[in-house]
């Protein structure tokens, strides 16, 4: 009777359904574009493909090379996940998850239920545990760039250098270029936590020969 209904076959895709959905849900909370929907597709897409691969690779083939596929066939749609514009990279985090499931359902589809359901669980703890570490560190150091526009003279950009390693931040890099009436516009890539970078930007302000002061991250 299960060979009939093939239950395991079943079996193997409700599983799908539930490690899927779980990432999904995940991602789909953080607003990400591959979301509940597309993981849980994905993840019965790789766990039927890899049973029908140990299915028509028996006796004769070998059940490997469908489910060989399943690596290739993802690596397209993560790399449709990343997206590049204006220098910056973003759906990487995305991209590795497609991956990361596609491999459960993988696992699912042999009968490695124990491997596919703990990975799934690593996988959201990664995801959550990790993510709430990564933006607190971001928080506690991020980078600006500080531009300056000083009167004339060298005292200048070594007094501004001055007023900013003072409140605790770390000068990434700097450059020094005219200006209209002889002065000076001078940038600071600047690294610190936010209450550092308030505090240059106070002193800045009340600093005096400053012409123009702007900050950007």
């Amino acid at each position: 009777m299960v060979e009939l209904l093939r239950l395991d076959l079943l079996s193997a895709v409700l599983l799908a359904i539930l490690c899927g959905g779980a990432v999904g849900l995940e991602r789909e909370l953080r607003g990400k574009a591959a979301g509940l929907r597309t993981n849980i597709l994905i993840c019965i897409g790789a766990a039927l493909f890899t049973q029908l691969s140990v299915y028509l690779g028996t006796p004769r083939g070998d059940p490997g090379r469908v489910a060989a596929q399943i690596v290739t066939g993802v690596g397209f749609i993560g790399a449709g996940a990343i997206l590049h514009s204006r220098g910056a990279v973003s759906g990487l985090t995305s991209a590795a998850t497609i991956w990361v499931v596609a491999a459960i359902g993988v696992a699912l589809g042999s009968g490695a239920v124990f491997e596919g359901v703990g990975v799934t669980l690593l996988l959201l703890l990664v995801l959550r545990g990790l993510g709430w570490v990564e933006g607190h560190v971001r928080q506690q150091a991020t980078e600006v760039t500080v531009s300056v526009e000083v009167p004339p003279g060298m005292d200048q950009v070594e007094r501004i250098e001055t007023m900013i390693r003072a409140s605790g931040l770390t000068i990434v890099d700097m450059r020094a270029e005219p200006a209209r009436d002889g002065r000076t516009q001078l940038a600071f890539t600047v690294r610190g936590r936010p209450h550092q970078h308030d505090q240059t930007r106070r002193a800045l302000l009340d600093a005096t020969g400053s012409y123009h002061l702007s900050i950007s991250e």
